[in-house]
């Protein structure tokens, strides 16, 4: 499965007020391994941050003036997500202020459920741990994520950390990401330090006689001082199989 991890950042909370989409981060997982390769863009507004919102990203205004608009990126944006199943933490948030990007491109047969899947990492975590706190920076102490550079939100760091979460909570993690090591893309983590684990075959190394005679002598002095020895039953229902 080729999975996208996503987060955007944006100038206020209700795209229906008109705030706009600033920072789209997002980093690809297929077969629940990090891939090394993401999507990262600011993006022109044309409107005034809320001070709000300035708060919690840090993005400025002035920041934005030379980035480029969403209507110059959507093409490349569609075809890093398409046909991926999306992973969000309080997607409709997310979701909808990309999908109002779309209407008013007039590209209302691209909205994002058309051509994606789309997986609410909040909500997953609600059910998980009902009654507990579940944003991002909870999970992160929850799971002993490290996100001590995470002093504000950034779009590809949070796409970033959320990826480790989602690993974490489904099943553990299965790559690192390592910070200021470069991905095959030539960029640079911001965050977190990913590093991957290679898979092989166990080396078996089978124990010595010296061992085995150690084993065998401690086995029998459990035995003589009246204790149980669990692994003489072991032992003998190993024996029964094997006959």
């Amino acid at each position: 499965m080729r999975q996208i991890i996503l987060d955007t950042e944006t100038t206020g909370l209700e795209p229906k007020q008109g705030h706009r989409i600033i920072e789209i981060g997002c980093v690809e997982v297929i077969g629940r391994r990090l891939t090394g390769r993401h999507y990262h863009q600011y993006l022109q507004p044309d409107r005034e941050i809320d001070a709000g919102a300035i708060e919690v990203h840090g993005i400025t205004n002035e920041f934005l003036v030379d980035k480029p608009r969403f209507s110059d990126v959507a093409a490349d944006f569609i075809e890093f997500i398409k046909g991926a199943e999306l992973v969000i933490h309080n997607a409709p948030f997310d979701v909808g202020f990309i999908n109002n990007e779309f209407r008013l491109l007039s590209r209302t047969h691209d909205l994002l459920e058309t051509f994606c899947g789309i997986l609410d990492t909040l909500a997953l975590a609600r059910r998980m741990h009902p009654g507990q706190r579940n944003s991002l920076d909870a999970l992160c102490k929850r799971y002993d994520i490290d996100n001590t550079q995470r002093t504000l939100h950034g779009a590809l760091l949070d796409a970033e950390i959320l990826a480790d979460v989602y690993l974490m909570m489904t099943g553990g993690q299965r790559n690192l990401l390592l910070g200021g090591e470069e991905n095959a893309s030539g960029s640079k983590a911001q965050a977190i330090r990913r590093v991957q684990l290679i898979s092989g075959a166990l080396k078996v190394v089978p124990a010595s006689n010296d061992e085995m005679a150690a084993h065998e002598g401690r086995l029998a002095a459990i035995e003589k001082q009246g204790g149980r020895c669990v692994w003489r039953q072991l032992e003998g229902n190993i024996d029964e199989v094997n006959l």
